[in-house]
């Protein structure tokens, strides 16, 4: 983590910065009260930075590439990647049908040992389905890295994929401090 922010006045920040209240329909289908528009995290240079800094030690030491997901788990790897030194791909949620027709763009998927990056993780699904397009292609993926889990049982359906979830902030340490 950045040495001028602390864990908690970082998990502070995002709170202030990026915690909606109202009726929110989330991808999941879910409806909840509270919303945390990574948007607003991902676009503070400053903050992403922190981020980043606290994601780092969550990487494994065997990871070969940063796997960022369309859209909100890019900017998370790119930053990422700069100060980890990782290469990073960018995933997209279903391969372009022109061009290159790739499904990750910035480099080789097969036999590499890739971390799923991502923003705000509720029930994991978009990651699961981007995991086994991977893994189709020949990536080796057991981890999982994100900002927020959201507690609504990604972390369950990631494991019985084989998928480990490692979080730098869970909904319930930033409800405890004020969202």
């Amino acid at each position: 983590m950045d040495q001028a922010v602390t864990r908690e006045t970082l998990g502070k920040q995002i709170v202030e910065r990026a915690t909606l209240r109202g009726e929110f329909t989330l991808r999941s289908g879910a409806v909840s009260n509270i919303y945390f528009d990574k948007y607003l995290f991902e676009a503070d240079p400053l903050m992403l930075r922190a981020i980043a800094s606290g994601l780092q030690p969550l990487i494994p030491s065997d990871a070969e590439a940063l796997a960022g997901l369309e859209m909100g788990g890019i900017p998370v790897a790119t930053m990422l990647s700069q100060q980890s030194g990782l290469p990073c791909l960018f995933v997209r949620k279903k391969a372009k049908e022109y061009g290159t027709c790739k499904l990750a763009e910035g480099g080789e998927v097969a036999g590499r040992k890739l971390v799923i990056v991502e923003d705000v993780v509720t029930s994991g699904g978009q990651i699961l389905l981007s995991a086994k397009d991977l893994r189709a292609l020949g990536a080796e993926i057991s981890n999982v890295i994100c900002v927020i889990d959201r507690e609504a049982g990604g972390t369950e359906s990631l494991a019985k994929e084989g998928l480990e979830l490692r979080s730098l902030y869970r909904k319930s340490e930033l409800q405890a401090l004020g969202a």
